[in-house]
């Protein structure tokens, strides 16, 4: 019994030496993200040294009605230059199954930007909004039913 419980220690402990998250932060929300609100990440202390890979993360309960995701991204620079994204994601295949791990919360790790250096010293800003329309609809939705939380996570870049 011993044996199992020290290779189980063993293997997290090797885990999470292997992990090349620098960052990683949510913003929750009560099971739905109103078009207004603007999720906001600040990233200071990046070392300019270093590539990166952005992800965007999002947590989707069975209430969340589409199978894709569009989201406006911004990326603020700390010199006052912003690249703007509208993106959009696959959330569930074609037959309805949801994609992402979990059973009741699906979480979904989706590819922001791959091997990016920050070049500049200081406050790097992303936001993120939702862009979803209806397809019946030019106005966009209001509150997007199913979505729990939002986040980023940034991880060293294996490529330099």
């Amino acid at each position: 019994m011993h044996k199992i419980g020290l290779f189980f220690f063993i293997l997290s402990v090797f885990y999470s030496c292997t992990t090349n998250e620098v960052y990683s932060d949510y913003k929750s929300f009560p099971g739905y993200w109103p078009r207004e609100e603007v999720v906001q990440f600040n990233l200071s202390e990046i070392d300019t040294s270093t590539n990166y890979n952005i992800f965007l993360n999002i947590r989707n309960t069975n209430a969340f009605k589409f199978s894709n995701l569009f989201l406006i991204v911004k990326m603020n620079f700390p010199n006052g230059k912003v690249i703007t994204d509208t993106l959009e994601y696959q959330m569930a295949k074609p037959d309805g199954t949801w994609l992402g791990i979990g059973s009741s919360i699906k979480e979904n790790k989706l590819w922001y930007r791959e091997n990016i250096r920050f070049f500049e010293e200081g406050v790097y800003t992303l936001q993120l909004e939702q862009a979803m329309r209806n397809k019946t609809s030019v106005e966009g939705v209001t509150i997007l039913e199913g979505i729990t939380d939002v986040g980023i996570s940034i991880e060293a870049s294996k490529k330099q």
